[in-house]
């Protein structure tokens, strides 16, 4: 059996991104009997981009409800938060100690900031905590405290776990074989989803469609789809933002009926609103799941510190052996 693990930073609210991507999949795998699943908050994770303790505890709240509200059955899958596991920051400032700093100056992340800030003409490193530098250590410890084979991301994050490889070669060479080598699990299907610009989607870039907004919410972000200045009645392109968005929520047969539609010339307004349809159809029994867990949060939180429970038996083992090996325990 293998050991797959997977997390989700909370920086903002769930967002479709987040399911399709992200979480939809994790609960596909975790119906399958030959993974072993371990999902987490990873909200220490947070810490690099949020400003306020207000922020931090409802985020997380509305990451942890949403996986439950899409389906996450806590009896075939480990499900915890990352802050309810102390192993995994001791383990993070042992791998410090294995990890060169030209590897965490290759990081995509910091790369991005320092890139930014050169085109500003700022000091390089302006606005870069540690946190943020030396994040892709704490990911790899997340996902080497737990032996895991197989970790599904998006391509954007395969560097992330080739990083974890690496620490995990240069930990196992110097002191002894203790790591698993973990590999990314990326479905095709999910590398790369777009937002309401076209543009990857992203909290970052403000293009997101909130999972578990209001019905005037979810109006509002469809009405917001970049389109073309084709009139009603000229085709319009199936490759269209509004069309990718759309596959997402529809059925074999919508898709087909929505595509002769738009090739027959659908206005983009109508369009939306049948997107819109759709998309509140899919999303409505899960909307009612989550708005349950939000005012019964005591429930999730039991289910939380149940999975802490599980998870760091695991952790507790690996990191005795990470002890043994470095010296801390003859």
């Amino acid at each position: 059996m293998k050991r797959i693990l997977t997390g989700i930073k909370p920086t903002g609210y769930a967002h479709i991104g987040n399911y399709f991507g992200a979480i939809k999949p994790a609960i596909d795998l975790s119906s399958n009997a030959d993974f072993d699943c371990f999902y987490f908050i990873a909200d220490y994770h947070a810490l690099t981009s949020l400003k306020t303790k207000e922020e931090f505890a409802e985020y997380s709240k509305n990451i942890a409800c949403a996986w439950l509200a899409c389906g996450l059955d806590p009896n075939k899958v480990v499900f915890y938060r990352q802050s309810d596991i102390p192993e995994d920051f001791e383990l993070n400032w042992i791998l410090c100690n294995v990890t060169p700093k030209g590897l965490m100056n290759r990081a995509h992340a910091y790369k991005a900031v320092v890139e930014k800030n050169k085109e500003e003409g700022v000091d390089i490193d302006s606005n870069v905590n540690m946190g943020l530098y030396n994040y892709p250590i704490l990911m790899s410890a997340d996902i080497l405290l737990f032996n895991t084979n197989l970790v599904p991301v998006g391509l954007d994050q395969k560097q992330h776990i080739e990083i974890a490889r690496d620490i995990a070669s240069y930990f196992n060479n110097k002191y002894k074989k203790v790591f698993v080598l973990p590999e990314e699990y990326i479905q095709k299907e999910v590398q790369t989803l777009v937002g309401l610009d076209g543009r990857k989607m992203s909290k970052s870039y403000g293009n997101t469609i909130k999972l578990f907004g209001t019905e005037k919410e979810l109006q509002k972000s469809i009405n917001r789809i970049v389109t073309d200045s084709l009139l009603p009645g000229e085709p319009k392109p199936l490759d269209c933002t509004l069309n990718k968005i759309y596959k997402l929520f529809a059925s074999k047969q919508q898709q087909v009926e929505f595509d002769k539609k738009l090739a027959n010339g659908l206005g983009w307004g109508d369009a939306k609103k049948e997107l819109f349809e759709v998309a509140n159809s899919y999303l409505a029994p899960m909307r009612e799941k989550f708005d349950y867990y939000m005012t019964h949060y005591e429930e999730v939180e039991k289910i939380l510190a149940d999975g802490a429970v599980k998870a760091r038996i695991i952790a507790k083992k690996v990191l005795q052996e990470v002890r043994k090996a470095i010296g801390v325990e003859i």
